[in-house]
């Protein structure tokens, strides 16, 4: 499942972005910070920060949530669209943020 969020998440990102580790777990970075994912036993989660959680609330009823941390349980498939509008959203609010 971390493999297929993975892949998700690089189609999804600008080309040049790298992968690093920050504050110990996987993230994308371009020009900073642009998501974060992990596994864990029973889910893996995505970071897109607490924005984009709060911007997509309703999108994100049926999975675990928390200020910037979104769980998707391993016993379900993957929702691929649903993550990709998202980093596709936190991609936009970042190239927002660096143009001002």
């Amino acid at each position: 499942m971390l493999k297929k969020m993975r892949a998700t998440i690089r189609s999804t990102v600008p080309t040049g972005a790298t992968e690093t580790v920050s504050y110990q777990i996987p993230a994308f970075t371009h020009n900073g910070v642009l998501v974060w994912y992990a596994a864990f036993a029973n889910h893996c989660s995505l970071f897109p920060t607490a924005a984009i959680v709060e911007a997509f609330k309703d999108e994100l009823e049926g999975f675990a949530t928390s200020k910037g941390t979104i769980q998707f349980p391993t016993d379900k498939s993957l929702p691929i669209a649903l993550i990709k509008k998202l980093v596709k959203a936190r991609v936009a609010q970042h190239e927002g943020r660096k143009r001002r």
